[in-house]
């Protein structure tokens, strides 16, 4: 039996020349330039920035008389100079996965309600004023955590030691205001609530309706519904948010030293007064420091630079782990 597949030839032209197919118009040429010419700069941007900070703490940190990673001393200064990156390291991560543990479970709770149980009429405006909140400047945040959530979380403080003290961590050892890296990870977990919530609201709408409905037809109970086929095909996206978050507290400074009482310990206690952190050690010392000590403090930011760059390739392997969870085959 004679094979009915035929090949498309180009149309022909009057005449009988075929006429040559499009390879490429000038529109698309000119945006894939544009768009491979982006991606370069920001590598070179990137690449800058890193051998920059590179050049200049090889040169405090040749200098440096303590161990950069382990001393609890910030004296670049001295004769000789003596400072490390041990308390601000400290302060940062805690301070930050504080403010993770508060935020992430809140925002997703936000942002299931708003996109799968308030009404239209309720939804809107709650979306809008989780929005607004970005907006606010990190100095209004400073200036209110200052004002008004120190002075109220003392009786939270006390109230944690009283009855988690018993943990370790909660126990109060020292007496003074709650500027502590509790009170930083509170005011953090407020300032990336909005963009947590955001982005894991977004994520959620785009959940296909076929799957909700078919669980419902089943018989699953909304809950059910949101564990079986919301919170699987958002996990990716919850991840990328609640990265996104990590990265502003990990680089937050004006509200930080605004709050904080800063201090050259490390304590688990976290509820007691002190601690430290990159940005707020940065932008306390910067305006006063010499050239020498601007090279130090680069020196710090060089390592703030590398843990932001480690917890976003820590999100995308995960991310790329559960593909299947992307939504990218919905």
């Amino acid at each position: 039996m004679a094979s009915t597949t035929q090949t498309q030839k180009p149309p022909a032209r009057p005449g009988g020349r075929t006429r040559p197919m499009p390879t490429g118009r000038l529109g698309d040429k000119i945006f894939l330039g544009l768009s491979r010419g982006s991606g370069i700069l920001l590598l070179a941007i990137m690449a800058s920035i890193a051998v920059f900070l590179s050049y200049r703490a090889a040169i405090a940190i040749s200098k440096d008389e303590g161990n950069f990673f382990t001393t609890f001393d910030w004296n670049p200064a001295g004769s000789p100079p003596v400072f490390g990156i041990a308390v601000l390291l400290f302060g940062t991560v805690v301070s930050s996965i504080i403010a993770m543990v508060i935020a992430v479970p809140i925002a997703v709770g936000i942002a299931l309600f708003i996109s799968h149980y308030a009404p239209r009429r309720l939804a809107a405006p709650v979306a809008y004023i989780v929005d607004l909140l970005a907006a606010v400047p990190s100095i209004v945040y400073g200036i209110w955590g200052a004002l008004v959530l120190v002075p109220y979380l003392e009786g939270l403080n006390l109230w944690l030691d009283q009855f988690f003290g018993w943990t370790y961590i909660f126990e109060k050892t020292e007496v003074g205001v709650a500027r502590s890296l509790f009170t930083v990870g509170i005011l953090l977990a407020i300032m990336i609530l909005p963009i947590v919530t955001s982005v894991s609201r977004e994520v959620f709408l785009q959940v296909p309706k076929m799957n909700e409905e078919a669980a419902l037809a089943l018989g699953a109970t909304r809950w059910e519904v949101i564990r079986l086929s919301v919170l699987p095909f958002g996990r990716s996206g919850v991840i990328s948010a609640s990265m996104l978050g990590l990265g502003r507290a990990l680089g937050e400074t004006m509200a930080v030293a605004t709050v904080l009482s800063p201090s050259f310990l490390i304590s688990l206690h976290v509820l007691n007064p002190g601690g430290g952190t990159f940005a707020q050690n940065i932008a306390a010392k910067f305006g006063e420091a010499d050239a020498f000590g601007r090279d130090a403090l680069i020196a710090s930011g060089l390592v703030l630079f590398v843990l932001t760059l480690l917890v976003n390739g820590a999100a995308r392997l995960i991310i790329a782990r559960r593909k299947e969870y992307s939504g990218a085959n919905a």
